[in-house]
């Protein structure tokens, strides 16, 4: 691993955020070793898509990281997250949150958490219709202990530029909307990754998740 030149494409993506926006740097399948390196040029937020992994990293790094996952969450992996887990960005059911709130008051805490809002063109992701997602925010006071603080969405994988700007803002208006009808103190509108980002900001995201940007191409 070299670590200066995984500096070098850490700052250089820095320089291309507002300060409003927060960073995820998507960390799945690189070692502690990449983690550090960033967390020693001053990177906090970590985003990790398989529970396990997660897990195993924790222990071996800075107390002070905010652990997001930001993969597709079973509910019986919930419990292994729940101590310290710092925001879920895929709750797709109103099962799985029903299980985060079980497991957060198991650990004294409240969980944030984002819906997943299926926004693509495209069958390899998924999410919750704005339907489903209004319907779950709708019922959000059944629970005491997780809190939803905003929605995440993935534009479809394409050169359409326009296509996808589309859809970010279509989450967008929703995120507005929801917003104003359900007054639950969202914060975060998490969408843009490595490839569209820029388009995702201008568009009102707030929270992106960048990975082979910073990190290369995954080993």
């Amino acid at each position: 691993m070299d670590s200066s030149a995984l500096t070098e494409r850490y700052l250089s993506v820095r320089k291309t955020i507002p300060a409003n926006v927060t960073l995820v740097a998507v960390s799945k399948f690189h070692p502690v070793e990449a983690i550090q390196t960033l967390y020693n040029a001053g990177q906090r937020v970590f985003g990790e898509n398989r529970v396990q992994e997660l897990v195993e990293k924790k222990p071996q790094l800075p107390d002070d990281i905010q652990w997001h996952c930001i993969g597709t969450l079973q509910t019986n992996k919930v419990k292994y997250i729940a101590p310290f887990v710092a925001l879920i960005h895929s709750i797709d059911s109103l099962k799985l949150l029903a299980e985060v709130d079980k497991q957060a008051k198991k650990n004294n805490r409240v969980i944030e958490c984002l819906l997943e809002v299926y926004i693509a063109q495209e069958e390899t992701k998924h999410g919750l219709s704005f339907t489903e997602a209004e319907e779950i925010l709708a019922q959000q006071g059944r629970f005491t202990n997780v809190k939803i603080v905003g929605l995440m969405g993935m534009a479809t994988n394409t050169d359409n530029k326009e296509q996808v700007r589309a859809e970010f803002r279509n989450l967008a208006t929703f995120y507005k909307r929801m917003e104003e009808v359900y007054d639950l103190g969202f914060k975060f509108l998490s969408m843009g990754m490595s490839g569209d980002y820029q388009v995702a900001i201008q568009e009102g995201s707030n929270m992106i998740r960048v990975g082979s940007s910073i990190f290369g191409n995954r080993g």
